[in-house]
């Protein structure tokens, strides 16, 4: 197996959604891609796949580690560190955003509690945000702007991500759900850990952290048409399916606990379909900078610029 196609098997086994949309990107932007790709997967494997908390926090002060040698680029003895050490030299990527996602999973490590969908927010930033920002960076976008709406894309995903894995979290002993949402509609978040249930407090909050993932999403295209034209069927694609995963929850009358949402195969092939219309949009000026929770990388990517 080649290093690309050892790359690749990452991103497919990660995330069939994503993997389908990425072959719509240019060879240019993919290989970089996989690189980008592989690299965030491996960090969220090594804290998911920890067998305690503190195993976990030994994998966040590895990711630091292995962050240390990518900057530095000494010790890359593994294929996936020397990927994307490649990706951060040559798109002069600042230590800030993958630290942010590392920090992410920092938070997972500790067990935090999300009192507010600020909050939330601020955690999808890291862990999904990030990866938006760095992926515009491959397409050769700086502006703030379009990192901005990056930035929104990526946490609209995460929404959609949480919305859908309501119960497979609260199973695994995690609640990403605000704690304020939760009790406004009065579920107790200690008894969602000990034994989730679609009830209809829980349906309520998820239909509500679903309206944030749309407004989010509703913003991010107006990014999308201006990034390069090459690219924007492939993002939009993204965008289409991830929004169908909570189209898909709505269907179940909000019910994430009793199965896991999925976009059938058709379903996704007519999405792309419909995303090639992207690349003929005209861009226009974008209002509105970046989020507060974005602010400070997109700041930090413009010191690089």
């Amino acid at each position: 197996m080649t290093p690309d196609e050892e790359l690749e098997a990452t991103l497919r086994a990660g995330s069939k959604s994503f993997h389908l949309a990425s072959r719509l990107l240019p060879r240019r932007v993919r290989v970089p891609t996989l690189a980008l790709y592989a690299f965030c997967r491996h960090a969220d494997d090594a804290v998911d796949d920890a067998g305690s908390a503190r195993d976990a926090r030994r994998a966040v002060d590895m990711l630091r580690a292995r962050l240390d040698r990518v900057y530095a680029s000494r010790g890359l003895d593994v294929l996936v560190e020397r990927a994307f050490a490649s990706v951060v030299e040559r798109f002069q990527v600042p230590r800030a955003v993958p630290e942010a996602l590392v920090e992410g999973m920092a938070w997972d490590a500790d067990g935090r509690i999300y009192d507010g969908i600020d909050d939330v927010r601020a955690y999808g930033m890291r862990v999904a945000g990030t990866v938006g920002l760095m992926m515009t960076l491959v397409m050769n976008r700086r502006e703030p702007e379009v990192l901005a709406r990056a930035c929104d894309l990526g946490v609209a995903m995460q929404l959609t991500n949480i919305a859908r894995d309501v119960g497979e979290d609260a199973r695994n002993g995690r609640v990403y759900l605000p704690a304020r949402w939760l009790a406004e509609a009065g579920v107790d978040r200690g008894e969602l850990l000990a034994a989730p249930s679609p009830t209809d407090g829980v349906r309520a909050v998820v239909a509500r952290l679903l309206g944030e993932a749309d407004a989010l999403y509703e913003r991010a295209d107006e990014g999308i048409a201006h990034l390069p034209r090459d690219c924007r069927t492939a993002i939009r694609a993204a965008r289409l399916v991830y929004s169908a995963i909570g189209d898909v929850v709505r269907a179940r009358r909000f019910d994430s606990i009793s199965s896991r949402a999925v976009v059938p195969l058709p379903s996704k092939l007519w999405l792309a379909l419909r995303a090639l219309g992207a690349r003929t949009w005209s861009p226009r000026a974008l209002a509105g900078g970046p989020s507060p929770e974005a602010s400070p990388l997109v700041a930090a990517v413009a010191g690089t610029s």
